[in-house]
């Protein structure tokens, strides 16, 4: 816990543990009152929001344990907070666990922690597309169970990447990147937006990447399908039955994004009939449960949820995470709001 004001109260709290970016955090306690919740539950959280403790504070930042401590911002909780907070500060890309319009009710602004993490996801995603190229689970389960030199065991036969068109669903920074190392493996690459993507997207692709006015026409003309579009109403289950279906018969589908823009289930119908011939998944509709469908299929490559989980990544994040709380501390307003808040 850092110092507290004259009134014996925090002006801003940090939910969850700092992990990699403790001289950041010591340099803020130095110059502000800041509490650090590394436990607790949510109950207790609304409690010492109820009990005036935390009537100072002017702003929060949540780090990525904050979820097993309060759940999610949802407009119950926010409606809890006190008056005096006016800045939430969000440590990820995406920021579907806060409730942003009963936030902006509140005239509290809110922000993430955008672009630091798209390498690592990029990362993530072209790790999964190879693999899942390769139908690399059967081979790894092969050695693991030691039967790859026995007997009986038919090595799959996987794709190369090279000539193969890749549809990315959503072009934005993750997006980008990940055209940039696709073309590294001479994938031809092609995006759906709503609407074509700025020149700085482009530029950061760093290759030709072309623009398909419709989610149809990118679904029928790619061999690998990945999703990098941020969960909204608008985008839950953006990828269902009738998306598989007019995909490629054979089409390698990929997601790093968030589960429940896909259809589980009705990528497991796609997986069991060959429509989709694999699958690489880094993220899952139920979190943390996954469709007994894709745990029992051979045909899919799966983590969980590890797409920014490097040292370096989770650094920038919180450094981000933290210099945005500072930021509403100091003048007022955030340094990386998200684009409602703009």
């Amino acid at each position: 816990m850092g110092s507290t004001d004259n009134k014996g109260l925090p002006q801003a709290l940090i939910l969850g543990a700092i992990h990699h970016s403790a001289d950041v955090l010591d340099r803020l306690q130095q110059q502000y009152s800041v509490e650090v919740v590394t436990c607790g539950t949510r109950d207790e959280f609304i409690k010492n929001c109820a009990s005036g403790r935390y009537n100072n504070v002017v702003a929060i930042g949540r780090s990525v344990d904050s979820i097993a401590y309060t759940g999610r911002f949802d407009a119950d909780l926010v409606s809890q907070l006190p008056s005096s907070v006016k800045f939430i500060s969000h440590n990820g890309a995406g920021y579907d666990q806060v409730d942003v319009a009963a936030c902006l009710k509140r005239g509290i602004q809110v922000s993430n922690t955008p672009n630091v993490v798209n390498a690592a996801t990029a990362d993530t995603t072209l790790l999964l597309l190879l693999a899942a190229l390769r139908r690399a689970r059967i081979p790894q389960a092969a050695v693991l169970k030691g039967k790859w030199s026995q007997p009986g065991f038919s090595l799959p036969l996987g794709r190369d990447p090279a000539g193969l068109t890749l549809g990315i669903v959503g072009l934005g920074g993750i997006g980008a990147a990940v055209a940039k190392r696709a073309a590294a493996f001479d994938m031809r690459v092609q995006y759906h937006n709503r609407k074509p993507a700025e020149e700085e997207l482009i530029k950061a692709a760093g290759t030709d990447v072309t623009y398909v006015p419709t989610l149809s026409e990118l679904l029928t003309t790619s061999d690998v399908v990945s999703v990098h579009v941020p969960l909204s109403d608008a985008t839950r289950h953006i990828i269902g039955a009738a998306e598989f279906a007019q995909m490629k018969p054979g089409v390698v589908f990929v997601n790093t994004a968030r589960g429940p823009v896909v259809d589980e289930a009705a990528l497991v119908d796609a997986l069991e009939s060959g429509q989709v011939w694999s699958a690489g998944l880094d993220v899952f509709e139920n979190e943390p449960k996954v469709h007994p469908g894709l745990l029992k299929s051979e045909h899919t490559v799966m983590l969980p949820h590890i797409g920014t989980a490097t040292k370096e990544t989770r650094r920038s994040m919180e450094v981000l995470m933290l210099a945005n709380v500072e930021s509403g501390l100091a003048i007022g307003q955030l340094k990386t709001p998200v684009p409602e808040c703009q």
